[in-house]
């Protein structure tokens, strides 16, 4: 069975996080999500990943991952 897309919401609460924070890590740090018409989705795996590669460590710089 694959994974499930989850919403801004989902992937807040998951990350302990605010929505703004998500908005901002999708624009500057390159959190890992996908644009489906106005919808911002992602894959909890792929964000898991993203987070223990350090990509939401503050005193790193834009990391340029890509955004879809």
């Amino acid at each position: 069975m694959s994974e499930p897309w989850v919403s801004v919401e989902q992937i807040a609460e998951h990350l302990g996080v605010t929505r703004d924070s998500i908005y901002r890590w999708i624009d500057s740090k390159g959190l890992p999500a996908h644009r489906i018409g106005r919808l911002w989705k992602f894959k909890i795996s792929a964000v898991d990943d993203w987070v223990q590669a350090a990509g939401a460590d503050e005193r790193k710089g834009n990391a340029g991952g890509s955004r879809q």
